[in-house]
């Protein structure tokens, strides 16, 4: 899925082969919710990690994007090919493994659009994070979903850019779709406040 783009050079942020790779860990780990916290806790690692190798080949896109080292039609153009990569239809592995892997293509919808509309300049920086999540908490309870996510794309454009996604309004979000969606945006602002080694990073083959 990764090659040539608007830029002219071929990049590869994340490859299919590189999601197969964790499917096929999943499959392996035989995944079960009701095991015990600690096995649970291993085997749920997975998840967690498909989700911050996304995350972070998005953020180095970014990067290289904010460098002016691509530009912004083929920053949206990769980031489009993981997101293809990553939410594309996956064969029935076992039901514990397919709610997880649900759950975490969900959020991961959250990732993208946050990112897309953080390079595409889709948001107000003078906007209020706790105010946008109230919008997108009440689109969604009116069923509006092309609003909700374009407010959840809107709160990650602004925790890309520098604002803070409070723990306490994370906690005072009931579960539902937002709550999931949030979920993506708080591996970016993870993912930002850990090692910023990915905004010098090379993207490698996917191995």
């Amino acid at each position: 899925m990764a090659g040539k783009s608007g830029d002219g050079f071929h990049h590869d942020f994340y490859t299919a082969e590189r999601w197969n790779n964790w499917i096929n860990q999943v499959k392996d780990s035989d995944f079960k919710l009701e095991e015990s916290d600690e096995t649970e806790g291993k085997a749920g690692a997975i998840f967690v990690n498909m989700e911050d190798d996304i995350i972070l080949a998005c953020l180095k896109i970014i990067a290289k994007y904010e460098k002016e080292q691509i530009p912004q039609e083929s920053a949206l153009e990769y980031l489009g090919q993981i997101r293809d990569i990553a939410l594309a239809e996956i064969d029935p592995i076992s039901e514990d493994a397919d709610l997880m892997i649900d759950s975490l293509q969900t959020s991961l919808m959250g990732g993208f659009a946050a990112c897309e509309a953080y390079v595409a300049g889709d948001y107000d920086e003078k906007d209020d994070i706790g105010d946008l999540v109230k919008v997108a908490l009440e689109a969604e309870s009116s069923d509006d979903i092309e609003i909700a996510i374009g407010t959840i794309a809107e709160i990650g454009a602004l925790v890309i850019s520098g604002k803070e996604l409070s723990e306490k309004v994370m906690e005072e979000v009931p579960y539902g779709l937002v709550a999931e969606w949030l979920d993506g945006i708080d591996s970016i602002h993870a993912a930002m406040q850990g090692s910023d080694s990915y905004k010098d990073d090379e993207e490698d083959d996917g191995k």
